[in-house]
């Protein structure tokens, strides 16, 4: 009988957070792909279906609002982030991931949306449309693109979790949904960031 592999744990927490899946769950798939993450996590949404997609299907009904007030009074954000419990609603990286989120929209004023899928689909064929005449002067088979990679970079600067954290050192350069998939796995938690505020003096 041959021996089973051994799989690291930095593995395991990594295909947990990547698909929501339980810790022996995660085990067991990297067993029978011989650590293979890709694939593990290919075997768990044929396994379990839509139990493994992250942990969307759970409701997130507790959580937390945090603000932050820029140092000259003139600024201020208030965020909502959600989760499934009240005990980690009062967990401190929780907490600190629901400030580290307020100090980021403070610094970030073009922020519009919590993600690509609250931005209303006219408002995307408007800036398309825009970047489709911008790149009217560049050869007809390169303008769709030019004009795709201008939309993704518009929608990178009004899209809250397609931006990197603005403290870049301390969060490694990071997207905001990143850090958020990376705390949804360590606390085993649907982490929500609900909805933003940003007041800002004169605007």
């Amino acid at each position: 009988m041959s021996e089973e592999p051994k799989i690291p744990a930095k593995l395991v927490k990594e295909l947990r957070e990547k698909t929501g899946a339980g810790m022996m769950e995660c085990k067991n798939a990297l067993i029978e792909t011989n650590g293979d993450v890709d694939a593990a996590a290919e075997l768990l949404r044929v396994k379990l279906g839509d139990k493994a997609l992250k942990f969307g299907g759970r409701e997130a009904t507790e959580g937390t609002v945090a603000s932050y007030i820029h140092s000259n009074g003139k600024v201020g954000v208030l965020v909502e982030v959600d989760c499934n419990t009240d005990f980690v609603a009062r967990n401190e990286d929780f907490i600190a991931f629901a400030r580290d989120v307020a100090l980021h929209v403070a610094a970030m004023p073009a922020t519009k949306y919590v993600s690509a899928d609250d931005i209303p689909e006219a408002d995307k064929e408007a800036e398309l449309r825009v970047f489709e005449q911008q790149a009217a002067d560049k050869p007809e088979h390169v303008r769709p693109r030019i004009a795709e990679g201008k939309l993704k970079a518009w929608m990178d600067d009004v899209v809250l979790l397609n931006q990197q954290h603005v403290n870049t050192d301390k969060h490694e350069g990071k997207t905001i949904e990143e850090l958020r998939a990376t705390l949804s796995g360590t606390t085993g938690e649907n982490v929500v960031i609900r909805r933003f505020a940003r007041f800002a003096v004169g605007a």
